[in-house]
């Protein structure tokens, strides 16, 4: 390893070695810059995707509803053909 004190003449493999860690430094700047990027856009598609995952959730339970809508109300009829039948039948057997 070279020592921090230099020479006053610099040598072309001095400004080589700054070059390169130069190029180093831009490269690392520019991995992270992008690391956080792309977590902040995955990040903001998680939260659409949550938003239309609820939205499709509110869909389904209100469709739920009405199919258990229906479903009580032919379970009214059912039993008020049942009493119909009950009566007739009580009428015949008496």
């Amino acid at each position: 390893m070279r020592t921090i004190a230099r020479k006053a003449g610099a040598t072309l493999g001095d400004e080589m070695e700054a070059a390169v860690w130069t190029a180093l430094a831009i490269l690392a700047a520019m991995s992270f810059g992008t690391l956080f990027y792309l977590g902040a856009r995955i990040d903001g598609l998680g939260a659409r995707l949550d938003a239309r995952i609820d939205s499709f959730a509110e869909r389904m339970d209100a469709g739920f509803a009405r199919v258990d809508s229906r479903f009580d109300h032919i379970e009214e009829r059912f039993d008020a053909l049942t009493a119909r039948l009950d009566a007739h039948l009580d009428r015949h057997a008496g």
